[in-house]
């Protein structure tokens, strides 16, 4: 029988496969709240991925970026999905997008894995373990901070606005002598952090059960990154946020940059 983790690396790559194939047809567009938008080929990759899920684990529930939720609202096991995770990159044909794939059992996201489409690698982790599989072969996840490459996310909403401007973080002096911004709007970037690509990534928000993060975020956890809310508590707590650091150094240095919650009353 399959694990959990095996599971979650064969719809990620369904997913993959979809908008591998796609890419560059002529995709319609549907409309989202916030001016956000989905495309043929995000649902087109998320019934890959469900078909998938529902095969080998028929009991569990599903939570899709473009479905919604199926299954027991209460259900023990709840698989995370986010079919295309860049998709205005891909609408405009930058090849900067993931497909996510993550199972939450109880509080604790024990499976999950992060496919680019494009480079036929996957980023998987079992919950200890955080793996790259290339052509049928795994490696280790590897964090390090040597590209001192930070990723922010500038996408809305802002939560902690103004105390918190991801935009403010990359206009401060301070970040500028010590790291180098990158902005590619896509969770691919935090399995990049586990992977050793990027120093860290940096983003506001409420990000508990998040489709787009919880992958990357279970991948940064099982490959020893620092991995905390944007104000260094836990995640998922208070402010929200999320930093995710390929070593403790790291982490710090961004702690400083970011300051204090500061009183927006």
């Amino acid at each position: 029988m399959e694990t959990d983790a095996q599971v979650a690396v064969r719809a990620a790559q369904a997913g993959a496969s979809v908008v591998r194939d796609m890419y560059g047809t002529s995709l319609a567009r549907f409309g989202k709240p916030g001016g956000d938008f989905a495309t043929s080929s995000d649902l087109a990759a998320e019934k890959a991925i469900l078909d998938v899920l529902r095969a080998a684990r028929p009991d569990d529930a599903v939570t899709g970026e473009e479905s919604g939720r199926t299954g027991p609202d209460a259900a023990a096991r709840r698989w995370l999905v986010d079919p295309l995770c860049g998709t205005l990159n891909y609408a405009v044909r930058s090849m900067l997008v993931a497909v996510n794939v993550a199972l939450r059992a109880g509080s604790e996201t024990v499976a999950a894995a992060s496919a680019d489409p494009f480079t036929d690698e996957v980023f998987w982790t079992d919950g200890v373990r955080a793996r790259a599989r290339t052509g049928g072969a795994d490696a280790p996840l590897v964090p390090s901070a040597a590209s001192n490459l930070v990723d922010v996310n500038l996408d809305p909403p802002f939560p902690n606005a103004p105390g918190f401007r991801a935009a403010g973080l990359l206009a401060d002096p301070g970040f500028a002598a010590r790291f180098r911004p990158r902005v590619v709007s896509t969770t691919l970037a935090v399995a990049w952090v586990a992977a050793g690509r990027r120093a860290a990534y940096v983003t506001d928000g409420r990000l508990r059960d998040s489709v787009h993060f919880a992958a990357g975020i279970a991948l940064c956890r099982a490959a020893g990154c620092v991995v905390t809310g944007i104000y260094g508590q836990p995640l998922h707590t208070g402010p929200g946020g999320l930093i995710a650091a390929a070593d403790p150094e790291t982490h710090s240095a961004l702690l400083d940059l970011i300051g204090t919650p500061r009183n927006t009353a």
